[in-house]
């Protein structure tokens, strides 16, 4: 299965590069700065296609095309996002990811997450035991803490100091924004970030903690509760070291 998503991937990247320029048409969703083009919605359904032509019975939990409320505990569901970062995709023509998750009932199994114009895919997950960057096996980030490394965070987060953002930031070596969840979960993966605090909706990290937990990471919702997969959420993302003070600094905030 996972050489067909890749090469999903790959086909959907030059569609998606394509798109850039005269072509693109760009849309609001909910305000200015919550963008979502022709692109996207393209993408998405391109990639919907090959998985039914793959497997007529899989179910798809995606962001655009009204797929955005399916639940993952039952079957084999895809969690798609097919710009990751519209954003940046928009604004930069970079710094934008494709993200592919695959769960067979409730269990994470499969994530791809392309960096398209860096042309850098992790992948992996528990059905092939490892995670990969393009073809070379990664192994487990070291162990962190909090104040050894950087952390990934939602600018609206840090700035309204919501779940102690400021407090975690400021005990770490300094925050990263990045506006683009793939991004976030690229570093942690490589061992250049040690963690990631923000508001995320399933297709944004689906892939992303499917190979944290295969490196050893760990992945919360909020009140420390698994995540929900239903709407968009609170979400920390950090090596085992680094959770622990995070949450201990939740915990003396209460």
């Amino acid at each position: 299965m996972e050489k067909e998503i890749i090469g999903w991937i790959y086909e959907a990247a030059e569609k998606v590069k394509s798109g850039l320029g005269d072509a693109l048409k760009v849309d609001q969703k909910n305000g200015r700065t919550d963008l979502v083009t022709n692109v996207d919605k393209e993408v998405q359904d391109f990639i919907v296609k090959k998985i039914h032509d793959y497997d007529p019975k899989a179910l798809i939990l995606g962001e655009e095309n009204g797929q955005d409320d399916t639940p993952i505990d039952k079957g084999r569901v895809f969690v798609i996002d097919p710009i990751d970062g519209t954003l940046n995709f928009v604004m930069q023509q970079e710094n934008f990811c494709i993200m592919i998750a695959v769960y067979e009932e409730g269990v994470g199994q499969l994530g791809f997450i392309y960096d398209v114009m860096r042309d850098e895919l992790l992948w992996g997950g528990p059905k092939v035991g490892k995670v990969y960057n393009n073809k070379e096996e990664l192994s487990a980030p070291e162990n962190k803490s909090l104040s050894e490394g950087l952390i990934g965070m939602n600018a609206a987060l840090y700035r309204k100091d919501l779940f102690h953002a400021q407090e975690i930031g400021q005990t770490s070596m300094g925050i990263r924004v990045l506006g683009c969840a793939g991004l976030d979960f690229v570093a942690i993966l490589k061992g250049t970030q040690i963690g990631y605090v923000s508001m995320l909706s399933p297709w944004d990290y689906a892939a992303g903690t499917i190979m944290m937990e295969q490196l050893g990471m760990t992945v919360i919702g909020e009140n420390q509760q698994p995540l929900s997969f239903k709407g968009r959420e609170f979400f920390i993302g950090a090596t085992q070291a680094a959770m622990a003070e995070i949450q201990a600094i939740s915990k003396a905030n209460h």
